[in-house]
């Protein structure tokens, strides 16, 4: 057949994710991969072992009659097991489906149901939130669990212990992951608006999107290092670090339940972790525990932040009080999910430390194979000039095109007519590429025909040493329609500090920003992903139980 280009003549070599183990069980199989344990011991073994058994499962999915593009879910924390489900599940060309364990019965329903899940594996310690849920799942033929005590009961139906499966097969097994186009991963979104939304990743976005967190300008991992991911396998699939950490050959660190900052800061000092990943809100206990108590923090060569913006103010503590450096990334589980990495370049070597902060706060640079654009209400795209704010729209080679099963109106909001992505954040871009989220869309105040950025706000409000968390909603207001009510975390008496807040804004941003009402309060609810959950504040503001 005649083209119009010369096709180049080079192999067709797939870029699937058995690949990855594949280059990883060659090059490093005596790297290690480390599982805190439920009694605070650590199980380890080697990137061989993790291949044998990879291998063994694929056999046992085959027996257990799973298909090609069947879904196959985990329901577990971060552990060996469950990475062997993310190569185990792909390579047997299934889709490995990651269950959000903090998401409410109903939202797991829907989500299981939707997906038409034929098997769950299950951490035995999560067994009390799948339970009350198992009869109201149409699809689910099997619950296989792992981490299950000798003589565990359990109310599910159909249960099979995962240990024992692969005891009964060999590791003698073909993958059958034969084309990069195939779906291998499956993420929903956290449904902060509406019912989740299915992520359909393919073997090569996935192989691609490892290659360019992998880049020495992105997250910059070596062999050498010891990642420890505390983002969870269940959110966006950990930003891709168990691929990215596989391909490379680092040892890995996995804390399981053990996420409170004591439990971290011991294992980042016991294990000599290199590189750590994780949301603000651990970082930022990690912090208090680490000023409290400190440990011998000297390996630890970088803290890798996304989720949502890390206050330049916790940056700054980090880096200036405990001389860990901060790398500050953005994505989306639509992304899967990495899509920006704030580094400096040696043109900033000339800042003060004040001015590398300030960079450092931003979201960063696109990561090649991504491309940004900020667009105005009526759709024209704005220029990089660092002033002009706009809806943030992205595209590229792992970037989603539509949502699993969706339906129109959920494209028609989502995704543009010439195939962008709509992010929902609100964004500038400086003359040199460095994106700043502003705000969400469904987060900005409109208050007397005024754009508020609650991100602005909130950062502020953060680098109040007496502050330890903060958020800003809007509240109704007759005059104005909208005003900017800030709820603080205070370490220190109320009535010591609100002057002091006022003070501190009042310095920073025009009049209209000022939020004239402030609420102090115990706790800061959380979403699933360890964002702070606006939509609940705002329920409770309308409640009268903001307290």
């Amino acid at each position: 057949m005649k083209t119009d280009f010369l096709p180049g003549l080079m192999m067709d070599y797939p870029l699937t994710i058995d690949r990855i183990l594949e280059h990883a069980n060659k090059l490093y199989s005596d790297k290690k991969i480390f599982t805190k344990l439920a009694d605070g011991s650590f199980h380890q073994y080697t990137y061989a072992d993790l291949y044998k058994r990879s291998k063994r499962l694929g056999n046992v999915l085959q027996k257990l009659g799973i298909e090609s593009g069947d879904r196959v879910a985990t329901f577990s924390w971060n552990n060996y097991q469950h990475l062997e489900l993310y190569f185990g599940i792909p390579g047997c060309a299934a889709i490995c489906h990651t269950l959000n364990i903090r998401l409410s019965s109903d939202q797991l329903i829907y989500i299981i149901n939707h997906a038409e899940d034929k098997v769950i594996f299950v951490d035995a310690s999560l067994l009390a939130l799948i339970e009350p849920i198992a009869d109201k799942l149409r699809t689910v033929r099997n619950f296989i669990l792992f981490n299950a005590p000798p003589g565990l009961s359990t109310k599910l139906p159909n249960v099979l212990h995962y240990e024992d499966l692969l005891s009964n097969v060999t590791e003698n097994f073909e993958w059958k992951c034969n084309n990069e186009s195939m779906a291998m991963g499956l993420c929903y979104t956290s449904g902060t608006t509406g019912n989740p939304k299915g992520v359909l990743y393919s073997h090569r976005s996935m192989f691609l999107h490892t290659y360019g967190i992998n880049l020495t300008n992105c997250l910059g991992l070596f062999s050498t290092d010891v990642v420890m991911p505390v983002v969870p396998q269940f959110h966006a699939q950990a930003w891709g670090l168990p691929y990215a950490c596989t391909m490379l050959g680092t040892d890995i660190v996995m804390p399981a339940m053990h996420l409170a900052p004591a439990s971290l800061a011991d294992t980042i000092e016991k294990m000599e972790v290199t590189v750590a990943a994780g949301v603000p809100t651990i970082w930022n206990g990690l912090y208090q525990e680490l000023k409290s108590m400190p440990r011998n923090l000297s390996k630890l060569k970088s803290l890798v932040v996304g989720g949502s913006a890390m206050p330049r103010a916790l940056i700054e503590a980090f880096e200036k009080d405990l001389k860990v450096t901060v790398l500050h990334a953005w994505g989306m589980t639509e992304m899967s999910p990495v899509g920006t990495v704030s580094r400096l370049q040696s043109k900033h070597d000339s800042l003060s430390d004040s001015g590398k902060w300030e960079i450092k706060a931003t979201q960063g640079l696109q990561v090649p194979g991504v491309e940004l654009r900020i667009m105005d209400d009526a759709g024209v795209e704005m220029p990089w000039d660092g002033n002009s704010v706009g809806e943030l729209q992205v595209r590229g080679a792992w970037v989603a095109k539509e949502y699993y099963r969706q339906d129109p109106d959920t494209f028609r909001d989502s995704f543009t007519v010439d195939g962008w992505f709509r992010t929902g954040d609100v964004a500038s871009i400086s003359p040199d590429g460095y994106m700043k989220i502003t705000d969400r869309t469904k987060d900005l105040i409109k208050s007397g025909g005024e754009w508020i950025s609650s991100v602005e706000l909130e950062n502020a409000l953060m680098g109040h040493p007496k502050v330890r968390e903060a958020a800003v909603i809007a509240i109704p207001d007759e005059k104005w329609l909208e005003r900017p009510l800030a709820i603080v975390i205070s370490v220190v008496d109320v009535s010591l500090i609100q002057s002091e807040l006022e003070e501190l804004l009042a310095k920073k941003f025009a009049k209209i920003w000022l939020p004239e009402k402030y609420a102090f309060v115990k706790e800061i609810p959380k979403t699933s992903v360890g964002k702070i959950d606006k939509k609940v504040l705002r329920q409770r503001y309308k409640d009268g139980t903001l307290v």
